[in-house]
């Protein structure tokens, strides 16, 4: 644990690049994931609560990763409370993604299927580890 509390702002600016990843990554992938028809299909109103629900969660993560980009040495040795609920609220956004991961989504969309099974541990270990890294700054002493 040591090791993560003194390398705290390295692991926060790892995290924020994950981020910032995430949201160049999301609004391409219907495209990649092969959903363009099954979206076309949508009714309008559907489709378009889509498009701005995809479009605000990759601005929110790109915020997340900006923010925290910025001021990593001050999540990491927080001087204000404020940085301790900014990483409080991130650990927890990541924290409820983490168990909607395994709760919400059926298995049956990467079970048995070797590409989609690796796809949902790498995500699943990838907000975990971002969830674990907030919620340290947030709560450390």
């Amino acid at each position: 644990m040591n090791l993560i509390l003194d390398h705290l702002d390295v692991c926060l600016r790892l995290a924020a690049a994950g981020q910032i990843f995430i949201a160049f990554l999301g609004p391409m992938i219907p495209k990649l994931l092969g959903w363009r028809e099954a979206i076309a299909r949508m009714p309008l109103l559907v489709r378009e609560v889509f498009w701005v629900h995809t479009w605000f969660i990759g601005l929110t993560c790109g915020m997340f990763g900006l923010i925290t980009w910025v001021f990593a040495p001050d999540l990491a040795h927080p001087a204000h409370e404020m940085m301790r609920w900014f990483s409080f609220a991130i650990g927890l956004f990541w924290s409820i993604r983490c168990v909607m991961q395994w709760t919400y989504y059926s298995s049956s969309h990467w079970r048995g299927l070797l590409d989609k099974t690796v796809a949902h541990w790498a995500l699943f270990f990838g907000y975990t580890a971002f969830a674990i890294t907030y919620l340290i700054a947030a709560f450390r002493k």
